[in-house]
């Protein structure tokens, strides 16, 4: 059973340690694009980006980081791209501020000898590679928990991200899909909280007062914790039913006070798998045949995992210690990967 990971520098280098017999030296320069600053979970993803390429000196692969961030401006960070492109990097991993806006940069890369992979947003770009969560299924595990805690039938309302978000956009889709297999089940309202805790905050109330008859609440992360605070400020934290999220302190609270929650996984890790998948890629190995997934046919899917009250402890157990801005994290390392994803007769 896969086990929870936090990020720390010194657990990230050991999923990636394990240095080949004979490995020859080699530099690679990436670049990490960000597309969002304005939260904590960015934050640790580049951490665990940096501490992942860092591990893979130990075997004799030096990674050379460049790092842009944006705020959620896609022109912006399809300047930055090009950017790279002109320095001439040998890999962009990229967290986009839109499906399809890279299409044309992506192309210009690949026309460049340049490897472009994607993570936590899909692209449909044929020349880059998706690595990271199925949104939708991540979306869809917590929406089927939420009907059927609620005996399917009741009324929601969801609190989205940020419209036009790649990931915003398979996880609404992901809900919506399950929400029409319980008939039951009536959405009053849809709104966005544009991962913000404090929107999500406000927003909940809004929802709260306006639909008294309200049983349930559909939220992503990055905002979850917000829609607690308002449900407890109401003392309604006891009687809704509501799905959460794995940054710490809401974690720690949500243990605590045995809200009746549960949240899938949304790992900040999911950059430094793909940064493991762009080194992989470099080096020539192959993908195995059918390997790559989704609607686009262009994703490698890591694997993600629901909480729930029943096993919230064995989350609040990896975060101890940990500050209240650490999230519960996934990475998969070189090994890992290439079992999973590539041909065994590999460089």
């Amino acid at each position: 059973m896969r086990r929870f990971i936090l990020h720390t520098l010194l657990a990230s280098a050991g999923l990636v340690m394990a240095c080949g017999a004979g490995a020859q030296e080699k530099t690679y320069k990436i670049a990490l694009s960000n597309g969002w600053v304005g939260s904590e979970w960015r934050t640790q993803m580049i951490e665990e980006a940096r501490a992942a390429a860092a591990a893979w000196k130990q075997r004799g692969v030096n990674i050379e980081l460049v790092v842009q961030s944006k705020t959620m401006d896609a022109q912006s960070q399809i300047s930055d791209v090009r950017n790279f492109i002109n320095q001439g990097v040998n890999a962009i991993v990229i967290n986009p501020n839109g499906p399809t806006a890279f299409n044309p940069t992506f192309k210009q890369a690949k026309a460049a000898g340049i490897t472009v992979v994607a993570t936590d947003g899909e692209v449909t770009s044929p020349d880059a590679v998706f690595v990271g969560i199925d949104q939708k299924e991540w979306a869809s595990l917590s929406a089927d928990w939420l009907a059927k805690s609620l005996g399917g039938k009741g009324n929601v309302v969801t609190i989205n991200g940020i419209a036009g978000h790649p990931a915003n956009q398979a996880r609404v889709a992901g809900v919506k899909e399950v929400f029409a297999k319980y008939p039951g089940i009536k959405v009053l309202n849809e709104a966005n909280a544009d991962w913000d805790q404090a929107k999500a905050q406000q927003v909940t109330q809004t929802l709260i007062a306006t639909y008294p008859a309200l049983n349930g609440i559909w939220v992503q992360d990055g905002q979850a914790e917000g829609t607690w605070r308002a449900l407890e400020a109401a003392n309604k934290s006891d009687t809704m039913v509501a799905t959460g999220e794995l940054r710490a302190s809401f974690v720690r609270q949500w243990a605590s006070k045995k809200w009746n929650a549960a949240a899938s996984i949304n790992p900040p890790g999911c950059m430094a798998s793909a940064l493991n998948v762009a080194v992989l890629l470099l080096q020539g190995n192959k993908l195995k045949t059918g390997a790559l997934k989704g609607p686009n046919k262009n994703a490698l899917y890591v694997p993600t995992k629901l909480v729930t009250s029943q096993n919230v402890a064995e989350a609040a157990k990896a975060l101890e210690g940990k500050p209240d801005h650490a999230f519960v994290s996934l990475v998969l390392g070189p090994d890992e990967i290439k079992e999973r994803f590539f041909q065994a007769t590999t460089q």
